[in-house]
């Protein structure tokens, strides 16, 4: 069982929609954009070259968790910080699918996004979760994570954020 991270492609959409839906149930959005299965794909495709981004936006690595074939999840990679990523939103957002929790794929999507950030040259990444997120902090530690605080921004729920040196 080898898990591998790659961007999505356009028979991704069922398990990729399915996920979302999903993770809805946990106030976690799977997909990053809205519109048609092909917008969606132009969306990470403009992102990971960092081209025609909005104002908000960081060049960043949209990519499927993948298991024997199988969609388990998602990490988006972000290359660099915004004020906003700084505070709350950590240079990798990852998430697992419920049906496929408590089995290490959460600990190796970190893992693999933080040798590739190491690759882009970042020294210092900024990792975070919701407070209240005991598995997610598990993840974060046991990749070396570092817990800096614990902060509330408006409009978000208390976000423990964490450093690792990739």
């Amino acid at each position: 069982m080898t898990l591998r991270l790659r961007p999505p492609g356009p028979g991704d959409e069922a398990a990729a929609r399915a996920l979302h839906e999903e993770l809805l149930a946990d106030g976690f959005s799977f997909l990053l954009s809205d519109g048609t299965w092909e917008e969606v794909l132009a969306s990470c495709e403009r992102d990971a070259a960092g081209t025609d981004l909005p104002p908000d936006r960081v060049r960043a690595d949209f990519l499927l968790a993948e298991v024997d074939g199988e969609v388990v999840g998602r990490v988006s990679v972000r290359h660099e910080l915004t004020p906003s990523l700084l505070e709350v939103g950590g240079h990798v957002g990852y998430a697992v699918g419920p049906r496929f929790r408590r089995r290490g794929h959460a600990t190796e999507i970190l893992r693999q996004s933080l040798a590739r950030l190491r690759d882009l040259g970042v020294e210092l990444v900024l990792v975070t979760c919701d407070d209240d997120n005991t598995g997610s902090a598990r993840v974060i530690e046991a990749c070396g994570g570092v817990l800096e605080d614990v902060r509330t921004v408006e409009g978000h729920l208390p976000k423990r954020r964490y450093w690792i040196t990739p």
